[in-house]
């Protein structure tokens, strides 16, 4: 193997040879997780117009006393008229305030007046005469602009609500129908071609054989790719041959944006991958890493395709695809650069290696004095998967003499 390369320059090697895909409307109820490729602006005001906080009266801001109810306005059906001062319009929450009206008094604050003026009522729905009659109701002293949510107080109208390279979630979402928006230009997303190595690889629910193991590679790496924003195209095992080895990554080189394949990118006599590579005019960019768990990652490209190869053994493979793959995949997308990275104390001491900077999984806690590295998650070796359960991210310890010690502040790559 070659001079190991740190964690630093993989990730700058990466990140240099992604070329950013192309852009695509995408219908809101499908947007979710998406990057947006556009700014958005409101061409509205929102609210549109000046609304109750309250359900209430509408009246003219000014001393308590009687006053006349003429009307009704509700959520979507507004009261047509000019309040004038001894005239209120009973109001739901949402509806629009009244022209003329300038303050909505709650109802709880109010007393109904028995007795009542005379006259019709005003209100905007013949049908609703029956609840609009001219009834009388007592109010106290208002102010203007009480319980009155003004048009433009959320989102004044061309302002900018989203926007480029944010991911969409729930509030995004929700801000882009509240402006009007049908459609959201997003960013393409990657496809990927999932491959991991190995004769012993057995799928789940299947019997196995004499030195067969259960195939979870390819199912881990296939949820960090779709959590990532990628979309899985394939997810296939391959053979410890070089023949079939390079017709499946020949086939996921011609057909994806991004391969990942795990395992077989060592120097054993059956590890086929980085071969079958090079025979495909994959460019190799780095291979091997200062890290543990890690060491043997390689990356190359071919034309725009990237092609990550990453280790076999599970929490290996993991790791290196949170620390390499998943920044290249954002970076496809045009995603804004993310702080995926946090700075902790230590709560108990960990053994450096003397060589290699390690991720280890930890559990993380937010103290009075900051964020804590509470615990390991459990024996970190690089076959044992189990450490990545309830693990919150990994600190990254410096490589050197003797340990880590509790209290320490190290930098934790979020997971």
């Amino acid at each position: 193997m070659t001079e190991l390369i740190s964690i630093e320059a993989a990730r700058e090697r990466v990140l240099d040879a992604v070329t950013r895909l192309g852009d695509e409307a995408v219908a809101l109820d499908e947007a979710l997780g998406r990057v947006l490729a556009e700014e958005v602006t409101s061409p509205i005001a929102v609210p549109p117009f000046d609304s109750s906080a309250m359900d209430g009266f509408a009246v003219v801001a000014g001393p308590g006393g009687e006053l006349e109810v003429v009307g009704e306005a509700r959520a979507g059906r507004p009261w047509v008229g000019t309040l004038v001062a001894g005239s209120a319009v009973r109001i739901s929450t949402g509806a629009v305030v009244p022209e003329g009206a300038d303050a909505v008094v709650p109802v709880e604050r109010t007393a109904a007046v028995k007795g009542g003026g005379s006259g019709d009522a005003v209100c905007v729905d013949p049908a609703l005469r029956g609840e609009c009659r001219n009834d009388r109701v007592s109010v106290p002293e208002s102010r203007p602009g009480q319980n009155v949510r003004r048009a433009g107080d959320d989102i004044p109208i061309d302002a900018v609500v989203l926007r480029t390279g944010a991911q969409i979630g729930p509030a995004e979402l929700g801000v882009a129908a509240s402006v009007g928006r049908a459609t959201l230009l997003c960013s393409q997303r990657p496809l990927v071609h999932v491959l991991v190595t190995g004769d012993e690889l057995t799928e789940p629910g299947a019997a196995l054989a004499p030195g067969g193991i259960y195939s979870s590679n390819s199912y881990a790496l296939a949820a960090l790719v779709e959590r990532g924003g990628g979309t899985v195209a394939m997810r296939r095992t391959v053979p410890d041959d070089l023949q079939s080895t390079r017709a499946e990554l020949g086939r996921a080189l011609d057909e994806a944006d991004v391969v990942i394949v795990s395992g077989g990118v060592s120097v054993g006599p059956h590890d086929h991958v980085k071969p079958a590579l090079v025979e495909l005019g994959v460019e190799e960019r780095f291979w091997g890493v200062s890290l543990r768990p890690g060491k043997p990652t390689w990356f190359g490209t071919r034309g725009r395709t990237l092609a990550f190869g990453l280790p076999g053994n599970p929490v290996s493979a993991m790791v290196t695809f949170q620390l390499f793959a998943r920044p290249a995949l954002a970076a496809l997308q045009g995603a804004a650069p993310e702080a995926r990275r946090a700075t902790a104390r230590l709560e108990e001491p960990i053994a450096r290696n003397p060589h290699r900077e390690q991720a280890i999984r930890v559990r993380l806690h937010q103290s009075e004095n900051g964020l804590v590295a509470r615990t390991t998650t459990g024996a970190q070796g690089s076959h044992v998967l189990t450490s990545m359960l309830n693990a919150d991210g990994l600190a990254m310890i410096a490589p050197g003499p003797g340990e880590a010690e509790a209290g320490e502040r190290v930098e934790v790559e979020l997971l």
